[in-house]
């Protein structure tokens, strides 16, 4: 199941041969380092199963992010349901995305991203989609800034899956995008 299509990437529910990539960007400590664990090799696979699955179902999930030419998954880029009550409204859409370190510096999160902020709102009908980080993860705040998305000042927030044992990762930014276009963006802004 291909959901969207750039010059240069294609955004696919996942197949087994991307298993083992599956694995590697959610046990690597620099694609990891702002997450407080690392998946066992078994975890890794029930998460791979439960994502495909999802997508199979309901259209969303974090989708497999694979090279266009080639088909070889680099990571993923997805919308996803997300629960955080008392954060998010309920029935909030988060857009996220992990990347094989060897695949960094290269557009591709961006790229991907702003093609499925654009298939949310305008394929999907969604009003609103929203990303989240922890507030020092910088590469992952400049994609969100990237893709045009606002920052939400004022509503930061301390992530309650986050083990306080882990307090350096608790703190989270948050941002909204609500239009991909720029015209109207600006208006709002103003």
């Amino acid at each position: 199941m291909i959901i969207v299509e750039t010059d240069r990437l294609t955004l696919r529910n996942w197949r087994n041969e991307d298993r083992d990539l599956f694995r590697e960007i959610n046990r690597d400590e620099k694609v990891m380092a702002f997450f407080p664990f690392r998946r066992s090799h078994v975890e890794c696979d029930l998460l791979f199963n439960r994502n495909r699955d999802m997508i199979a179902e309901t259209g969303l999930g974090f989708y497999a992010l694979a090279d266009r030419g080639t088909d070889e998954a680099m990571g993923f880029c997805g919308l996803a349901p997300v629960e955080l009550p008392g954060i998010l409204p309920e029935g909030s859409v988060e857009i996220g995305w992990r990347l094989a370190t060897r695949f960094w510096g290269k557009g591709y999160v961006t790229e991907a991203a702003k093609k499925l902020i654009e298939h949310a709102l305008l394929t999907l009908g969604l009003a609103e989609v929203y990303a989240f980080a922890v507030h020092d993860n910088k590469r992952s705040i400049a994609v969100m800034r990237r893709v045009g998305m606002d920052y939400l000042d004022g509503q930061d927030f301390d992530h309650p899956k986050v083990p306080d044992t882990h307090p350096a990762l608790k703190r989270h930014v948050l941002y909204r995008i609500t239009t991909i276009f720029p015209e109207i963006r600006k208006t709002r802004n103003d």
